[in-house]
């Protein structure tokens, strides 16, 4: 179905929201200006918005075409809507990212780096984003054991299993040397692969189940250096026929988000295994693959209330389970295994505290508090801030996502501070 017949066949909502940074400060830039139009229509202004002091777009409705669209494989149309934004900022050189994929029901979130104008670097320019692979035509992946030889000689792995802070992206096939490399905060690489392979308005444990086996993939080219030991400086690649599908630039949902936050740290294990199994999948409707994960499959399992790991096993066998990393890379401090509320205090509430008071300086929406130890409300109120500017549920409750969320940004922004 062309995109004008989509557009008059609307007949479901979505939403989208665009955040806007500065690409060298990771900073929000407040006021900037969003002009929204249907992609391939730049001139038909559908919003003109302005950013807030976090650098955020209120979040607009949009029109998309039927939510059963995105939930039946039978289905020959196009489920989502495609929108393109035009972002200005006074110092900084314009942007235009087109092919944003809004889908019924869930919330789009587009992020939108700016390039300050004196910049000398090397810049991406407009970003084109490619279709969603359950849509589009995209090479089935190459066939691979999913527990790789370690013992050969010279073979060097990591000696246990580490969530990486970032990954190293290859945008194209292992021995395309015209393709760059881009650095990729994990949990962001996650989410832009799952935004970019299933569809964010399928059952939530369908959801999970994709996530999990996205992450223990990639976790399995980190572990055993799968790349880097063949003379490549990459961890992995942007090819469905090597890896999985990444798009700079990609549009990533609450849905998805959210269940990557609460599980980053996981993986798919087998026993007397040490490393993370690579976990092959396709999409179950223009390709099938016996012994792997079916795309579609997966989500018609969720529609029976199958749970994630019940997934997994029907597809991976019975003796697949889910593990947790020995360390996440780049965290000051780990969870204390417990959510932080109102009157709870330690060393551990200071910590956090003292790190919301420095995100404050770089999202002043954020309350400064007391560093004190003690939760009170004026801490719950900048946890709720935090949660709202960072996309998590405005609980005030600092839960396991919330905690690493915090840590994350903590250290991003401490990072820019120091090479200032």
């Amino acid at each position: 179905m062309n995109r004008l017949h989509a557009m008059q066949e609307a007949e479901d909502i979505g939403a989208l929201q665009i955040n806007v940074t500065s690409r060298q400060q990771n900073t929000p830039i407040p006021d900037a200006t969003v002009t929204l139009s249907y992609t391939g229509e730049p001139d038909s202004t559908l919003e003109a918005l302005r950013t807030d002091e976090s650098g955020q777009t209120e979040s607009v409705e949009l029109a998309t075409p039927p939510l059963e669209y995105s939930l039946d494989s039978a289905q020959e149309n196009q489920p989502f809507s495609l929108y393109t934004i035009q972002v200005r900022a006074e110092g900084y050189q314009p942007l235009n990212i087109s092919g944003i994929e809004v889908l019924p029901t869930v919330k789009a979130i587009q992020n939108a780096a700016l390039t300050p104008i004196d910049y000398t670097g090397v810049t991406r320019g407009d970003i084109d984003i490619p279709v969603n692979t359950l849509f589009g035509d995209y090479p089935p992946k190459i066939e691979e054991d999913e527990i790789k030889p370690l013992e050969e000689s010279g073979e060097i792995v990591l000696s246990r299993v580490v969530i990486p802070e970032y990954v190293v992206v290859h945008d194209g096939p292992p021995t395309d040397s015209r393709a760059g490399n881009y650095y990729v905060r994990y949990r962001d690489y996650i989410k832009n692969v799952a935004s970019s392979e299933i569809y964010a308005t399928w059952p939530d444990a369908s959801i999970r189940a994709n996530v999990l086996a996205i992450m223990s993939f990639t976790l399995n080219r980190v572990f055993t250096e799968w790349y880097r030991n063949q003379g490549y400086n990459f961890t992995i690649t942007s090819s469905t026929a090597y890896d999985q599908k990444w798009s700079y630039g990609r549009t990533i949902y609450n849905t998805i988000s959210r269940v990557v936050d609460e599980m980053f740290e996981n993986y798919l294990s087998r026993p007397n295994v040490t490393q993370p199994i690579l976990t092959q999948y396709c999409d179950g409707r223009n390709v099938s693959c016996p012994n792997w994960l079916s795309q579609w499959g997966s989500k018609y399992l969720g529609d029976q209330g199958y749970s994630a790991i019940q997934i997994l096993r029907n597809y991976y066998g019975s003796s697949i389970y889910i593990n947790s990393a020995d360390e996440i890379s780049g965290i000051p401090s780990s969870w204390p295994g417990y959510d932080l509320s109102v009157g709870a205090s330690g060393s551990k509430v200071r910590q956090m505290q003292q790190q919301l008071n420095r995100i404050h300086q770089n999202y002043p929406a954020i309350p400064a508090v007391t560093a004190d130890g003690v939760f009170g409300n004026a801490t719950k109120n900048a946890v709720q801030k935090f949660q709202s500017v960072f996309g998590l549920p405005a609980t005030g409750v600092v839960d396991y996502p919330t905690w690493y969320k915090i840590s994350e940004i903590y250290v991003a922004v401490s990072r820019i501070a120091e090479l200032n």
